[in-house]
């Protein structure tokens, strides 16, 4: 079996040492050896059946084999991988392999996408790193440029596919017959995705300037040319899909993720590696657009490109992970950090990146692919800021691969990150990417036999070299437009002027985003002055998210003419009744039958409704239960059993009140709500009171607290293996004597579609009235106390924990 993170590394910061795991040599080797071993000559491997997918002998998957093109893939993927972790006898090895044994005249229809990035990308990287072992004379003196002519022979293919009146390339190709003959199957096809015309400039531009040949070059410039004069002029943004004879937009929802992504990104790599600022002023136009109708931190929301007011859908796909990184390399720190956040809270929420989420981190699609953005990402934040945070989410990339993707054979794509079901499918670019990005993050440059800053990274993590900017270029450059303002366009935002005084600007960042998975005190940066909540006018799944977080909704009495675009608007009330000053009080659950006699002793969080645990002297004692259904979101079925005993309740599918309701009827005398977010703690998560329904919770009379996710097993556990255990409800501290303080109670109001005022629609806004209440008590203690708690083991052994609260 193949393991990540064999070996350690020490990472020093701010006096502490941190004891990070990263990606083995070995380990790589080993899994791009048993690729070879079970693949070769195939394009993949499948790791699953320990053997390669050969096109056609395998069942059709569609557009997905359109990678393949019986060119050995995964093989020519990897070249340079190998050299940046040092394996050179490797690398010299798969050269001569490649140079043998690799054809590109098949009689197969292929990706011009795909092909383009893997396949020349990677035999432009070969070709580079073995031309630069050559001029060091340590080895490959038998080389004479091989790589590169089969580059140019690939060149070549792909070129017919340019045969268009507009100039944009068709989407595929067949490697022997080019377009339109009776043999070549293709051609026929009439659209093709953004980024699917828009990422050729690197690898076209590299093979121009390393082969003489202006004609790649020529046609990249053109496809980039049509697509900046297709944009929309209002808005500067672009479609998803677009006609390749016409130029017509098919699709006109932009983003930044799947279909357009790596436009934005060779645009801005264009620029790094050519030295044309032409490219760096088109990517500024499109970077601002992208930042006032696309960005709403830390989201990246799909709008319509000529009504870029507009959310065309409610959720997220994961190829949109590698749009930090590209923010990373403007310059652009701060809004990198915060959607990288929200990326890294979504990966600890499903253990890695669905293909696709929801606005409310829910899964919508849910395979994962071993796609590597999310790596890349974290990558480019720990170059930019040097924070060990990014190295410790890499090792839990790592943690995540070992456990849930590692199988026998290689690592193998989660069809589902809901049940951890495993497909028989390893892309090359796991070991062209996510290896690489995994490695270089915790490698010193030591490790490195190159310096990787003389180099940019393709959209496929191939390396070219940055001195080709120094090249002529065979053929004319696009003639720029004058900026309005050249300094600016050409400078990048400083952390230094954004954060004075501040090494750890990027803590400061994150915390604002760290609970956006519903864990904590989440969505309290969203309390802003005015914003629009979309919600879909089909399922109830993000009006159930928002009961949970303590909002409900009502819809309004006054309708004004018919939704727009499938987008609901409702009025919205709210009850926050935590303020950013409030601290909470800490209680705990503590078992007090044997074995236990009290030694377990758990966190847990408050209510702000029910019976309030610090006006009583012993707490509440009792047997404990658990609900049936587990959501106690109806009438209970096992009421006889909860009948004067403390019932458990999962968190979810509706608010607090109305399970405390069910469950008070049902004759509880208290309620244990354990969180639904696995993984969840009291020793990393702030805790947060729970809150009522926005109507009157003054018929709730029992008591209520909260555990987390981690702290709620341990009890399940202990009631489980026991049957019949005892707890006692109370305060951690019972010495809290306060003041009465003043809180505030917010109220928010949204109205649909704006109201009529004085006789004119105004435009939907969030209306906060604020009201002064006088509390019973105030609350005490610190969040950051000490929390201090024993934990009996599963063989009955205690062991003493103790850990600062966030």
């Amino acid at each position: 079996r193949v393991m990540l993170g064999a070996s350690r590394k020490t990472v020093a910061s701010n006096g502490e040492g941190i004891v990070m795991t990263f990606v083995s040599v070995q380990v790589i080797k080993r899994t791009f050896f048993l690729s070879q071993k079970y693949a070769y000559p195939a394009d993949e491997l499948m790791p699953l059946s320990c053997k390669g997918r050969v096109r056609g002998q395998e069942p059709n998957r569609g557009d997905i084999d359109d990678s393949l093109g019986k060119f050995s893939l995964t093989l020519i993927d990897t070249l340079d991988t190998l050299v940046v972790l040092n394996k050179l006898d490797e690398f010299e090895d798969a050269v001569r392999k490649a140079v043998k044994d690799v054809r590109l005249d098949n009689d197969v229809v292929v990706s011009v996408f795909e092909t383009n990035i893997r396949v020349l990308g990677g035999l432009l990287g070969g070709h580079i790193m073995a031309d630069l072992l050559r001029q060091r004379g340590q080895r490959m003196e038998w080389y004479r440029d091989e790589l590169l002519h089969m580059a140019i022979e690939l060149g070549h293919r792909l070129i017919p596919a340019f045969n268009t009146t507009s100039g944009l390339p068709y989407p595929k190709v067949n490697l022997r017959h080019g377009i339109l003959k009776p043999q070549s199957r293709t051609g026929t096809e009439s659209d093709t995705c953004t980024a699917c015309a828009g990422t050729m400039i690197l690898e076209f531009a590299a093979l121009s300037r390393l082969s003489g040949q202006p004609v790649f070059e020529e046609h990249a410039r053109k496809a980039l040319d049509v697509l900046w004069e297709r944009r929309q002029k209002g808005s500067d943004l672009v479609g998803t899909v677009i006609n390749i004879h016409n130029g017509e937009w098919v699709r006109r929802d932009s983003g930044v993720g799947a279909g357009i992504d790596s436009y934005y990104e060779y645009l801005m790599k264009a620029y790094i590696l050519l030295g044309d600022s032409v490219f760096l002023e088109r990517f500024n136009v499109h970077y601002s657009a992208i930042m006032k109708y696309i960005s709403q931190p830390p989201l990246l929301l799909n709008v319509h490109m000529h009504n870029p007011t507009v959310s065309v859908r409610s959720w997220m796909d994961s190829l949109l992970a590698f749009f930090p990184g590209l923010q990373v390399l403007r310059g652009d720190l701060k809004p990198a950090i915060e959607t990288h956040e929200m990326l890294y809270q979504v990966t600890k929420q499903h253990k890695f990146l669905p293909e696709a989420f929801t606005t409310e981190f829910r899964v919508h699609w849910g395979q994962h692919l071993l796609r590597p953005e999310f790596a890349e990402s974290t990558y480019y934040l720990y170059k930019a800021t040097g924070d060990p945070y990014y190295l410790r989410v890499g090792q839990s990339i790592v943690e995540k691969l070992n456990t849930y993707a590692r199988v026998p054979c290689g690592f193998a794509a989660v069809q589902d990150v809901r049940t951890g079901t495993h497909e028989d499918r390893m892309d090359s670019f796991f070991l062209a990417e996510m290896f690489k990005y995994l490695y270089l993050l915790f490698s010193d440059k030591s490790h490195v036999p190159i310096d990787i800053d003389d180099y940019i990274f393709t959209t496929e993590a191939h390396l070219l070299p940055v001195s080709l900017s120094t090249t002529k270029a065979p053929c004319p450059g696009t003639v720029p437009v004058p900026p309005e303002d050249d300094l600016f366009s050409h400078s990048c935002p400083s952390t230094e002027t954004l954060f004075p005084n501040n090494p750890t600007f990027a803590k400061t960042i994150r915390d604002g985003y760290k609970y956006l998975t519903g864990v904590g005190q989440a969505f309290r940066y969203m309390l802003r002055r005015e914003f629009e909540l979309p919600l879909p006018d089909k399922g109830i799944e993000p009006v159930e998210f928002l009961k949970s977080m303590g909002i409900s909704l009502s819809p309004l009495n006054e309708i004004l003419s018919g939704d727009t675009n499938g987008v609901l608007r409702v009025k919205l009330v709210a009850e926050v009744s935590q303020t950013a000053e409030e601290e909470v009080v800490p209680h705990v659950v503590q078992l007090i039958s044997p074995p236990f006699l009290g030694r377990m002793v758990l966190t847990a969080g408050p209510a702000k409704f029910g019976a309030d645990l610090t006006k009583q002297e012993h707490g509440v004692k009792g047997s404990i239960v658990k609900a049936s259904p587990y959501t106690a979101c109806g009438p209970v079925d096992n009421a006889v059993e909860i009948k004067g005993r403390i019932a458990l309740a999962l968190r979810g599918d509706c608010m607090f009140a109305v399970k405390a309701r069910w469950l008070q009827q049902a004759g509880a005398i208290g309620v244990i709500f354990i969180d639904h977010h696995e993984g969840s703690n009291s020793d990393e998560t702030p805790l947060f009171q729970m809150v009522g329904d926005g109507d009157s919770n003054e018929d709730i009379t029992l008591p209520l607290v909260f555990l987390f996710s981690r702290e709620g097993a341990l009890l399940t556990a202990a009631l489980e293996e026991h049957h019949n255990v005892d707890v006692v409800l109370l305060p951690k501290e019972r010495q809290l004597g306060r003041e009465k303080p003043v809180s505030v109670n917010i109220k928010l109001r949204l109205m649909e579609h704006g109201e009529v005022e004085e006789g004119m629609v105004t435009s939907p806004s969030l209306e906060l009235v604020m009201e002064k209440e006088e509390e019973g008590e105030k609350l005490g203690g610190k969040q950051s106390q000490q929390q201090d708690c024993s934990q009996t083991s599963q063989d009955d052994r205690t062991s003493t924990c103790s850990a600062d609260s966030p």
